[in-house]
C-alpha cells in the first residue's frame, strides 16, 4: 500500500469530520433520522469514505492520472471522521450536558438526590445559573427563528466556558492518556502479537486495491458482488415494506424466547433473540474462527449458567450486589467481569513484556533513547519505524499524575484518586482488545470501572464528597463505551503501520480530538438554546444520568463495606480467566479464546450472539471443506454483505433527511 500522507488528507480529514461533528447531533436529535453514529463501526464514515474510494479510483481511471487520495490517506480520513463523529455525539455529548446540569435542572423536582449530592459536588463542575439551565432546555425566546450567530451570540458563554474549561482538562487529559496507551501497545499488537483488526480489515483492502490500479476489479468480483445483492436485495425489500405496510418483508429478527420456559435449566434463554445482520455476519466471518466461536459459545454458556444456579437452588437475588454504578450488573454472576478483566489486562502486559521492557530500560536510560529512531544498537532486531519510544511511558505518567491530581483536587480521597484512573485505564485497554480483535461492531460494559474498587473495599473507599464525584466523572467517558474513543485509536494503530510517516497519523489524531471536542461542545450548545435540550429526544441520556445519580445518592445516604458476593464472583470470574488463558496459551487445540468469556454478560452480545453463530459457522465450512484458497475466493462474499449493509444504511439515512421516518438498517 503507498503509505505517503500529504497535508490534503488532513485538510480533508478536518473538514469532513467537522461537518460530521456538527451534522451528527443535529441529525440525531432533531430530524430523528437514522443515527449517523453509534458503534465501533459508524454508518456515516465508512459511507462516505467508500465513495471517496470509489470516485477517487473512477476518476484516476479517466483522466489517467495517480489518484487524488492515496490509500492510507483515505484511510486516516476515515479514522478522524469516526472520531469526529463519536465525539460529537454518541461516545461524549449525547450523556455530558445532561450530566452536568442535572443538578441545577432537577432540583426544583424535589429528587432526593439533588439534595444530597448537590452540596457534596464540586461547583466548578456545573454551570450555577438557573436561568442559564433552564434557557439551555426550554431554548431561547423565539430561539428557532433566529440565525446560527444570533443563537450563539446569546449563549451565556460567560456561565459555560469556565465549566468546559474544567470538564476540558479532564477530557483531554484523558484522551491524552489512551493516545499515550494505544502508541505504547501498538507495536506489540500489530508487529509481535499480529492482531487481525477485523473492524478496519474492509477499508484496508480497498485502499490496497486502490494503490495497486485494481479497485475497479476488486469491485467487480463475482462473490463480492454476489454479498453486495443479498444484502441490497433484503434491505430495499424490508425498506419499502416500511415505508409501504403492504410489501411483505423478510424477518431479520426472531424472538426465539417463547420456545424456553421461564423457570428451569434454559431459563436463561426466556428472552432469547436472533438477529439476521449480514454486516455482523461479515464481521464475525472475517475474524478468526477461534474468537468468533467463542463469542457465541460463551454467550449461551452464560445463559445455561443462569438456569443451572436456579436448578440448584443457588440462585441470589439482584440485591445481593447492593446498589452499583454498573449500566448492565444486575444479575450477580455479572460480576464476574470484574475479576476476569482484571487477570485479562495482567495477560496483555505480560504478552507485552518483551516490548514493555524495552521501552522502560529506554525510559530510565537517556542514552538509549536513539535505539527506536535508528534500530540499532541493543535491539536492533526491531524494525526502525517500530522501536520503542519513551514520549508515550512519559506521556502516560504525567498524564495519569494529572488525571490524579484532578480527582484529589475535586474530592477524592488520594488513594481513590491514585487507583480509579487506574481501573478507568485498564477497562479501556481491555476494552479496546475486545473490539479490536473480536471484531464487535457494538459493544457496552457490564460493571463499571469503580464496581471493582467499591465491590473490595466498600465506599468508604472514596469518601462521601468522592462517592458523589466519582457518579459524575465516570459517567463523562467510562461508562457508556458503545462509541469509546479508545478502540478506534486502536485501529489507528493499524492504520500508522500502512503510513511512511506514523507521526503526521499522531498528529491527525491528536489535531481530530482537540478539534472535535470543541465543535462537539458548541454544536450542543447551539441546539439547546435554539431547540430546547428537552425536545432533542434524549430520553435515554437522561434517564441513565437520573440512575446514575440515584445510585450515587442511594451510596452516600447508606454507606455500604466491601461486598463478599461481587467479591466471591469476581473471583470466580478471575479464576475462569486465568484457566482460560492457561489453556489458550499452552494448548494448541484448544478450542475457546477468553475473549468470549469477557464479552459474555456484555447486553450487546444480545444482538451480536447470532451473527457470530452465522459468521463462524460458514467459516468453519469454508476452511475445512475448501482449505485458504477457497476462504481467500468467499471471503469476498462477506465483504459483499458488510459493503451492501452500510451503502443500503447510508442510502435510507439520505432518504431519511427529507422523510419524517426513516428506516433502520441496524438494530437501535
Amino acid at each position: 500500500m503507498n503509505g505517503r500522507l500529504r497535508f490534503r488528507a488532513l485538510l480533508m480529514g478536518t473538514l469532513m469530520g467537522l461537518a460530521l461533528c456538527v451534522f451528527t447531533p443535529y441529525n440525531n436529535t432533531i430530524l430523528h433520522n437514522v443515527p449517523m453514529g453509534g458503534g465501533h463501526f459508524p454508518l456515516a464514515p465508512f459511507f462516505i469514505i467508500t465513495w471517496m474510494f470509489v470516485i477517487d479510483a473512477f476518476a484516476s481511471r479517466f483522466t489517467r492520472r495517480p489518484p487524488f487520495f492515496s490509500g492510507v490517506e483515505l484511510l486516516v480520513i476515515w479514522l478522524m471522521m469516526v472520531l469526529f463523529s463519536a465525539i460529537g455525539f454518541t461516545g461524549l455529548t449525547e450523556t455530558f450536558f445532561v450530566n452536568i446540569t442535572a443538578p441545577e435542572r432537577f432540583a426544583q423536582d424535589a429528587y432526593r438526590w439533588t439534595e444530597v449530592l448537590t452540596p457534596l459536588l464540586p461547583e466548578a463542575w456545573f454551570p450555577r445559573s438557573v436561568e442559564a439551565v433552564n434557557s439551555f432546555y426550554d431554548g431561547l425566546k423565539g430561539g428557532q427563528e433566529m440565525g446560527v450567530f444570533e443563537v450563539l451570540k446569546n449563549i451565556p458563554w460567560d456561565v459555560w466556558l469556565p465549566v468546559l474549561a474544567v470538564w476540558s482538562f479532564f477530557i483531554l487529559g484523558a484522551f491524552f492518556v489512551m493516545i499515550c496507551l494505544m502508541v505504547l501497545f501498538g507495536r506489540q499488537w500489530v508487529v509481535n502479537e499480529r492482531v487481525t483488526f477485523p473492524l478496519v480489515r474492509v477499508p484496508m483492502l480497498m485502499g490496497e486495491a486502490l494503490d495497486q490500479k485494481q479497485f475497479i476489479s476488486w469491485w467487480s468480483n463475482n462473490y463480492l458482488l454476489i454479498g453486495l445483492t443479498f444484502a441490497g436485495a433484503l434491505h430495499l425489500l424490508n425498506g419499502m415494506h416500511f415505508y409501504y405496510p403492504s410489501i411483505p418483508e423478510m424477518p431479520t429478527l426472531v424472538l426465539a424466547g417463547g420456545y424456553f420456559p421461564k423457570f428451569g435449566l434454559f431459563s436463561g434463554f426466556h428472552k432469547l433473540k436472533m438477529y439476521f445482520i449480514p454486516a455482523f455476519i461479515g464481521f464475525a466471518f472475517l475474524t478468526t474462527r477461534q474468537i468468533s466461536f467463542s463469542m457465541w459459545m460463551f454467550y449461551i454458556l452464560g445463559g445455561l449458567l443462569f438456569g443451572l444456579l436456579y436448578v440448584l437452588g443457588i440462585q441470589l437475588p439482584e440485591a445481593a450486589l447492593g446498589t452499583t454504578l454498573g449500566p448492565d450488573l444486575a444479575r450477580p454472576e455479572g460480576a464476574q467481569t470484574i475479576g476476569s478483566y482484571l487477570v485479562f489486562f495482567i495477560f496483555l502486559v505480560w504478552l507485552a513484556r518483551h516490548h514493555l521492557k524495552e521501552t522502560i530500560t529506554c525510559f530510565l536510560r537517556p542514552t538509549c533513547h536513539n535505539i527506536g529512531e535508528s534500530g540499532r544498537g541493543k535491539f536492533d532486531s526491531v524494525p526502525e519505524e517500530w522501536g520503542p519510544p519513551i514520549w508515550p511511558l512519559w506521556g502516560l505518567v504525567i498524564g495519569m499524575a494529572c488525571m490524579t491530581g484532578w480527582c484529589w483536587f475535586f474530592g477524592l480521597p488520594i488513594v481513590a484518586a491514585l487507583l480509579l484512573p487506574i481501573m478507568f485505564l485498564i477497562v479501556m485497554l481491555v476494552t479496546s482488545r475486545i473490539v479490536c480483535q473480536g471484531g464487535l461492531p457494538y459493544f457496552t460494559l457490564t460493571a463499571a470501572p469503580s464496581d471493582a474498587l467499591m465491590g473490595l473495599f466498600g465506599t468508604s473507599f472514596f469518601g462521601t464528597a468522592g462517592m458523589a464525584a466519582t457518579a459524575v466523572m465516570q459517567k463523562v467517558l467510562f461508562l457508556d463505551v458503545r462509541e469509546a474513543i479508545a478502540p478506534t485509536l486502536f485501529h489507528g494503530s493499524k492504520i500508522r503501520q500502512e503510513a511512511n510517516n506514523r507521526n503526521l497519523v499522531l498528529v491527525a489524531i491528536g489535531m481530530s480530538l482537540v478539534l472535535a471536542l470543541a465543535a462537539a461542545f458548541i454544536t450542543m450548545l447551539y441546539l439547546g438554546y435554539k431547540y430546547g435540550l428537552r425536545e432533542l429526544g434524549l430520553d435515554w441520556a437522561t434517564q441513565t444520568v437520573l440512575a446514575n445519580y440515584e445510585n450515587a445518592q442511594r451510596l452516600v445516604d447508606q454507606p455500604v463495606g466491601p461486598n463478599y458476593w461481587t467479591m466471591t464472583y469476581a473471583g470466580a470470574g478471575a479464576l475462569v480467566m486465568g484457566l482460560l488463558i492457561f489453556c489458550y496459551y499452552k494448548f494448541p487445540w484448544w478450542p475457546l479464546h477468553p475473549l468470549g468469556y469477557l464479552v459474555a454478560y456484555s447486553a450487546g452480545m444480545k444482538i451480536l450472539w447470532f451473527p457470530f453463530f452465522l459468521g463462524w459457522l460458514c467459516n468453519h465450512l469454508v476452511l475445512h471443506y475448501g482449505g485458504t484458497s477457497l476462504f481467500n475466493r468467499v471471503r469476498f462474499l462477506f465483504i459483499g454483505l458488510i459493503l451492501g449493509d452500510f451503502l443500503m444504511g447510508g442510502a435510507y439515512a439520505v432518504i431519511g433527511l427529507f422523510n419524517e421516518q426513516s428506516y433502520n438498517v441496524f438494530p437501535l
